[in-house]
């Protein structure tokens, strides 16, 4: 008699619903208990593209974010999840999964909603302090809940909840920044990451481009820069005017997204970040001096109450959002380079709010069922 385990995994949208779900998806694949994954997602977004080259199956299923306002377009919606439903019922059918475990997003909606009709338990994970919508709608019906921040607990209805941090790819604990800098081709000196999300952030990179040509050749910084794939034309484009030269210029590297970020925090020093939980954890586990610039529209405002949590453990700068330009990026990125010691004041700060284990709890809680 085969006792293996088949799992379904779910989330999507934006990075930080995925790679969650594909660290546990990883770890699962590891046990011997288990028979087979099979990631659950839209192909038009984020997931597919991540999922590619993992040893799990992906399965397709179209999905979009709901509607906020009473019109046809919602109604239209209601059908296409509907279908989304009927989608990952017969793909439950199919293929058996013995649990489900979802990160959150609108694409998980339908399969989590398929488990409960086809009565498969699910696990969840919510990353921020203040839970999603999926997570606070689906939690009084999953089997437990792994949540990054304590708080959230309050917020769901739901009492197996678990306080596991986030969880981070198992690179995070064994790569090596000397490793990661020979792997991207680049010298053993001072390194700035600077990033808007998988989404790419324009404010970030809008006050990126005019101090580029200054942080490479006057400061000597390697800089690595994700634009986002929306904005990297009018990046480039932009960058011609002000840096004629920059695509001869060895200390930078411009991509509109790094599908190994382990690889690229492992090699920075210094961040420019939005502050997204699963960002922050991951550039803890990097051992990064962050410099947050917070999204002003996250849900519940939690990107700010994210950052100023952890200014206020000495593990980052701050900059609104609306405050941010060439002028005051510039000088909140030099108050760390002219400084050596406030800058590794921060990234010692920075290192002691890691959590490294929250994947072999996650797969613990989900092993279990």
């Amino acid at each position: 008699m085969n006792n293996k385990k088949t799992y379904f995994i779910t989330g999507g949208g934006t990075g930080g619903h995925i790679y969650p779900a594909v660290a546990v998806a990883d770890e699962l694949l590891n046990l011997a208990s288990t028979e087979k994954i099979y990631y659950v997602g839209n192909p038009n977004n984020l997931e597919a593209s991540i999922v590619k080259d993992k040893n799990f199956e992906f399965l397709p299923v179209i999905s979009s974010g709901m509607p906020r306002k009473i019109s046809f377009a919602l109604i239209l919606w209601g059908f296409k999840m509907l279908h989304a439903w009927f989608e990952c019922c017969k793909y439950i059918f199919k293929y058996k999964p013995d649990v489900i475990f979802g990160t959150g997003g609108y694409v998980s909606a339908p399969v989590l909603f398929a488990g409960m009709t086809m009565r498969v338990p699910f696990v969840m994970h919510d990353c921020d302090a203040n839970p999603g919508l999926v997570t606070r709608k689906f939690s009084p019906f999953a089997k437990s809940i792994s949540i990054a921040f304590d708080v959230a607990r309050t917020k769901l209805n739901n009492k197996n909840c678990f306080a596991n941090g986030n969880p981070i790819r198992s690179e995070f604990k064994t790569l090596t920044k000397e490793k990661a800098r020979t792997k991207l081709g680049l010298e053993d000196k001072l390194t700035l990451c600077i990033m808007g999300g998988s989404q790419g952030a324009k404010t970030i990179n809008d006050a990126t481009i005019p101090i580029l040509k200054i942080l490479t050749q006057t400061y000597h910084l390697q800089i690595i820069f994700q634009t986002g794939k929306r904005n990297y034309t009018e990046v480039i484009e932009s960058l011609k005017q002000y840096y004629p030269e920059f695509e001869q210029d060895k200390n930078l590297i411009i991509k509109p997204y790094f599908e190994d970020m382990v690889t690229v925090l492992k090699a920075c020093d210094i961040a420019v970040s939005r502050a997204g939980s699963l960002s922050i954890s991951e550039l803890c586990a990097s051992h990064i001096a962050p410099i947050f610039v917070p999204y002003p529209y996250a849900a519940a405002d939690h990107q700010r109450i994210n950052a100023r949590f952890m200014v206020e453990q000495g593990a980052g700068l701050y900059l609104e959002n609306d405050d941010t330009n060439p002028t005051t990026l510039l000088e909140k990125i030099l108050e760390l380079v002219n400084n050596s010691n406030k800058l590794h004041s921060v990234q010692i700060a920075s290192a002691r709010q890691a959590v490294y284990d929250g994947v072999d709890k996650i797969v613990s809680q989900i092993a279990t069922i």
